[in-house]
């Protein structure tokens, strides 16, 4: 593959992860060596920022990501708020999936159904707006309850928790 091919391999997994890649990761894929991806890299960066544009590569950790530039925020704000609907990964819908239908039910008993801890998910849905803290809990330690919101509704074009579909029973061999 010549340096052009693996320059453009580089710049499309930049952009497919929506993320930042650490430099190992990118190892992984491709084969190339870590002096081979720095040098690599350091030749895309300086590509984008001479052709001063609406996207830039950054180093950032151990790795790189394509992020937009920072001149155009105020319109990309505008945006995302007019125009995109925010894509909810699986973690969070099941998460979002066992709010609506328990609510309220507490962190605790949302990680008992789910096996595993829900921290970050917990939070994304807090900061979207999705769920919300609805009351304590009248047990020891008080932990919070969780709920869902307007914007929830909103999110999913209903009138209100009523038109949610009838939830299922799973088979044991679905668990």
């Amino acid at each position: 593959m010549d340096p052009q091919e693996k320059k453009a391999l580089l710049e499309a997994i930049l952009f497919i992860s929506g993320e930042p890649v650490e430099v190992k990761r990118l190892q992984e894929v491709t084969g190339f060596s870590t002096g081979e991806i720095t040098s690599l890299m350091a030749e895309l960066m300086r590509e984008y920022r001479d052709r001063d544009g609406g996207v830039h590569i950054v180093e950032v950790a151990e790795g790189y990501q394509m992020v937009t530039s920072p001149r155009l925020g105020q319109y990309l704000q505008r945006f995302i708020k007019e125009d995109r609907k925010v894509k909810l990964s699986e973690a969070a819908l099941e998460t979002l999936a066992i709010v609506a239908y328990r609510q309220p039910i507490t962190k605790a008993e949302i990680e008992q159904i789910r096996g595993v801890s829900s921290d970050g998910v917990l939070r994304s849905l807090l900061e979207r707006k999705l769920i919300k803290v609805v009351g304590r809990k009248a047990v020891p330690g008080r932990p919070r309850m969780y709920g869902t919101t307007k914007e929830f509704l909103q999110y999913f074009g209903l009138k209100d928790l009523s038109e949610l579909p009838p939830m299922r029973e799973l088979e044991p061999e679905e668990l």
